[in-house]
């Protein structure tokens, strides 16, 4: 009889321990909390507060308006830039566009002018200096005569080189100095109109508005924040991994996490990060022994479509060992059961 019994203990424990090998490594429990992380965006300006549409509580998106600036101030800078740009564009024009024709042909016009007169001059000249030398002309004809010819070349040479600038137009040296000049207006342009739209505080991401700091009225600042937002993604589950079990684990690895407050609701996840460095259990931390143990961060990021979950709530995560991790993790429509 006690051979049959223990012949039959055997067998209940030998069908035990197949069953378990069978059915895979026992899931690995972790114990954390929804991360909480929080931006605090401030103005890159100074000024008077003028709107701030977000109420406490409020879901924001990634480029939505938070607040607004008194931007009478920026207009008017932007003004004055954008006119003193336009007055620069049109001197690099015209030094571009070079001579009119019709500055040539003025040019060219007192030039001949003044050609002719210096002849005249010369031949005015040469009769005073040979009636000078007859005695029919003073000496003082003669001179007069000389100081004509010598002011009319030297007024035709003056037209000249006149004509020949006209020809050749402006300098490269001008045209590259206004050039710069205009560049320099249009940076100035741009300045003042990144100004401007910073009299506009956008959302840096998706989230929900835990504190309005300031209010309108309030002076703003870069160093002064305007709200307290707390992000909510990505989401997911900060929670601890012992020492012993994060040989067990891998990025990638799909995770279960269910909540108190959604009983039966089960969430897909998968482990996205790892701690490269152990640390002591932190004393907020609920784990299954009651010591102090070296642990592994992880984040286990959570899909939640139907925007249950909430920052800081406690979570748990059931990790299959036996399920291989995925190289694409995501989520789906269909992550989110019960």
């Amino acid at each position: 009889m006690l051979a049959v019994v223990a012949a039959a203990g055997i067998g209940v424990a030998a069908w035990w321990w197949t069953a378990r090998r069978d059915a895979g490594p026992a899931p690995l429990m972790l114990y954390g909390n929804v991360d909480i992380r929080e931006v605090r965006p401030a103005f890159n300006d100074t000024g008077p507060i003028e709107t701030m549409p977000m109420q406490e509580g409020a879901s924001v998106t990634k480029g939505d308006v938070l607040a607004t600036l008194d931007d009478r101030r920026y207009l008017a800078a932007l003004a004055q830039a954008e006119g003193q740009m336009r007055s620069q564009e049109q001197v690099l024009a015209r030094l571009v566009a070079g001579s009119r024709p019709e500055e040539v042909a003025q040019a060219k016009a007192t030039m001949d002018a003044l050609g002719a007169t210096a002849q005249n001059d010369e031949t005015n000249y040469r009769r005073a200096e040979r009636l000078a030398r007859n005695g029919a002309g003073t000496v003082q004809q003669r001179d007069d005569a000389k100081a004509a010819v010598d002011a009319a070349a030297q007024q035709y040479e003056a037209a000249r080189q006149a004509y020949a600038l006209a020809v050749a137009g402006p300098r490269q040296e001008d045209i590259a100095a206004a050039r710069a000049t205009y560049e320099a207006a249009q940076a100035a342009v741009a300045l003042a109109r990144r100004e401007l739209a910073d009299t506009r505080l956008y959302a840096p991401a998706d989230g929900v508005v835990e504190n309005r700091i300031l209010e309108p009225g309030d002076m703003a600042s870069p160093s002064t924040p305007v709200y307290t937002i707390a992000l909510t993604s990505p989401l997911w589950v900060r929670a601890y991994v012992a020492e012993v079990d994060i040989g067990r684990i891998a990025l990638g690895t799909p995770a279960e996490v269910t909540t108190d407050s959604f009983p039966g609701r089960v969430y897909h996840g998968w482990i996205g990060f790892i701690a490269p460095t152990a640390e002591f259990t932190p004393k907020t931390v609920e784990t299954a022994q009651l010591r102090t143990s070296l642990v592994y961060q992880v984040r286990v990021y959570v899909c939640d479509a139907r925007n249950e979950l909430r920052l800081g709530m406690p979570a748990t995560v059931r990790i299959e060992l036996s399920r291989k991790p995925s190289a694409a993790p995501g989520c789906a429509p269909s992550d989110d059961k019960g």
